[in-house]
């Protein structure tokens, strides 16, 4: 049947403006991806899907980007910290940085369960335990992502590559360091009538959504209640992909 529960709720903001709320995100890769998708909007989902990604994967680039995050800490550990230290300490917050070249950057908030990934984009995430995943695809060649993409499918563990790095979040910033390799509309055959030069594209729960300068991911935990079932009744059961 199912029941009312929490939530956890991401929301999207740039300097100084909200973007959107969501619950996942993907940079890179997942939203280059969809921003080919919505070129051809004539096709079925399934070709529409399937063309994409075919064609992301022979364009395949990382972005060079720095990516800052807030690591997460269970309330057990914020009241250990906040018995050690003073009142004023708690705004100081340890914020760590990477740098580098990047296939792909996904931001969780829920497991996002579907049918290309049966135990979930990120399986180790529940919708309502206060943080996101982050997990990063650092740059590689194309056979070796494309197997970390099959694994999805797989009961394997797709995180089980040199390449691919987790953490588990409370906030996120996505800075790309240079627009040379920001989503070009003129490079396309069928250019997107909303696609904006110098811009780059960001799946957001299956939405296109094109920013060109930083994006601030930050969690709002239990924010809004549904009506569904839990992670546990869901494992059985059968879920379609609406994210391209």
């Amino acid at each position: 049947m199912g029941h009312v529960q929490p939530v956890d709720v991401c929301s999207f903001s740039t300097i100084g403006k909200l973007l959107r709320f969501g619950f996942s995100a993907m940079f890179g890769f997942g939203g280059r991806t969809l921003a080919l998708a919505e070129k051809h909007r004539w096709m079925s989902p399934n070709q529409r899907r399937d063309f994409a990604v075919i064609k992301a994967l022979a364009k395949l680039k990382p972005e060079d980007c720095e990516i800052s995050f807030l690591p997460f800490k269970s309330s057990q550990d914020l009241q250990e910290r906040r018995a050690q230290e003073s009142p004023k300490s708690d705004c100081n917050e340890q914020w760590q940085m990477i740098q580098g070249q990047f296939l792909n950057i996904s931001i969780m908030a829920i497991p996002c369960l579907c049918s290309v990934a049966p135990r979930g984009l990120a399986p180790n995430t529940r919708l309502n335990n206060g943080s996101m995943a982050l997990i990063i695809a650092r740059n590689t060649s194309r056979p070796e992502f494309i197997k970390h993409l099959k694994r999805y499918a797989s009961l394997k563990n797709q995180f089980n590559f040199p390449f691919i790095e987790t953490y588990t979040v409370e906030e996120v910033k996505v800075h790309p360091r240079n627009n040379t390799s920001a989503h070009n509309p003129e490079e396309e055959e069928r250019p997107h009538e909303t696609a904006s030069e110098n811009s780059f594209p960001w799946n957001v729960d299956g939405d296109l959504m094109e920013v060109a300068s930083e994006v601030h991911v930050r969690l709002h935990p239990r924010l809004i209640n549904l009506y569904g079932g839990s992670m546990e009744e869901m494992n059985d059961s059968k879920a379609t992909c609406n994210c391209l």
